[in-house]
């Protein structure tokens, strides 16, 4: 059966809860501001046209999306971690062991494992895998590890020399095999003064004991509270954020457009020669123009008043008509 290939949640999924929620709110944030905010000063007319959308709120919906499935993908690596601790502190003897199906028994392989101080990547629960079902890392070291629930057939010697060559193509420092049911002389011949351990059910079966025995209480990864909180305050974050980005009100010179590698540019107006300045004389200068006198009318005079100008100007006459001498000719006309 040919392994069933990984999806995208799938992969988040086999990351600690709190790095899938940070994914998602990464990916989140990204989406919605990230897209304006690095392609908004580009050049390229196609790249500027997707940033230009950002304004819109197009991006919203794949944001969301990202972040919902991240999410989801955190609840089923944090289930699934819960279900690993529960199946190894269930374990009970060898008939516990040989009751669980095998993705069971790979589960408690990897638990484990990782009780042990070993970085745990499971490889082998999606169907057939090329002879790896875990991968451990401790101290720069790579181990292989193969998985046979067999109840009654012991391992031979193929499988360990198959597992030699894997450990050799992978670049791995070790290899480890786990069989319920033991293996055969010549297996245990060949895995001699290499490195290759050969682990059998009861020998798992005492380290699961063992595990049990020290009783190590539940991390903060595995509190339920915990994991709500973190993945509701992300969605509320999130939620708070605004839909579109904010955009300075400067509005600068857009880039000419591109042919292939040739940018266009518009050709330059010629422009006139500036004419020296002109002197201009004083008398041309204009002058403040002084505010026009308002006269008021006088009101109007009383009798004596009247007839007080008119003897005055009875006087005036007289004294022009003594003064001014007469005319030997009159004026020509």
């Amino acid at each position: 059966m040919a392994k069933r290939k990984e999806s995208g949640i799938d992969i988040v999924a086999s990351l600690p809860w709190p790095l899938g929620i940070a994914s998602g709110f990464i990916a989140f944030i990204g989406i919605q501001y990230g897209i304006g905010w690095i392609w908004g000063s580009s050049n390229n007319l196609f790249l500027s046209g997707f940033a230009k959308a950002t304004t819109t709120g197009i991006y919203s919906p794949f944001a969301w999306f990202f972040l919902i499935a991240c999410c989801v993908a955190a609840l089923l690596s944090f289930l699934k971690r819960r279900r690993r601790r529960q199946l190894l502190g269930a374990q009970t003897g060898m008939d516990s062991l040989r009751d669980m199906d095998w993705q069971a028994f790979e589960l408690l392989v990897g638990e484990a494992f990782r009780r042990q101080g070993y970085a745990v990547e499971e490889t082998g629960l999606g169907g057939a895998d090329g002879g790896k079902d875990v991968v451990l890392r401790k101290g720069g070291r790579k181990s292989i590890v193969q998985c046979k629930q067999w109840r009654s057939q012991r391992v031979g010697v193929p499988v360990v020399r198959e597992m030699y060559g894997v450990m050799v193509h992978e670049d791995a420092d070790a290899v480890k095999i786990v069989a319920l049911g033991g293996y055969t002389p010549e297996a245990i011949a060949f895995a001699r003064n290499k490195p290759i351990e050969l682990i059998d059910g009861h020998a798992l079966l005492a380290t699961v004991m063992d595990i049990q025995a020290k009783n190590a209480p539940d991390g903060a990864l595995d509190n339920p509270l915990l994991f709500a909180g973190s993945a509701a305050a992300c969605l509320l974050v999130a939620f708070a954020l605004p839909t579109q980005p904010q955009h300075s009100s400067r509005v600068s010179n857009p880039a000419p457009p591109y042919v292939g590698d040739t940018r266009i540019t518009e050709p330059a107006t010629p422009t006139k020669p500036l004419s020296p300045p002109v002197a201009v004389p004083p008398a041309m200068k204009a002058t403040v123009q002084p505010a026009p006198k308002v006269y008021k009318a006088d009101p109007p005079m009383t009798d004596a008043e009247l007839r007080d100008w008119e003897r005055r100007n009875r006087e005036a006459m007289k004294i022009m008509e003594k003064n001014t001498p007469e005319l030997a000719t009159p004026p020509p006309r």
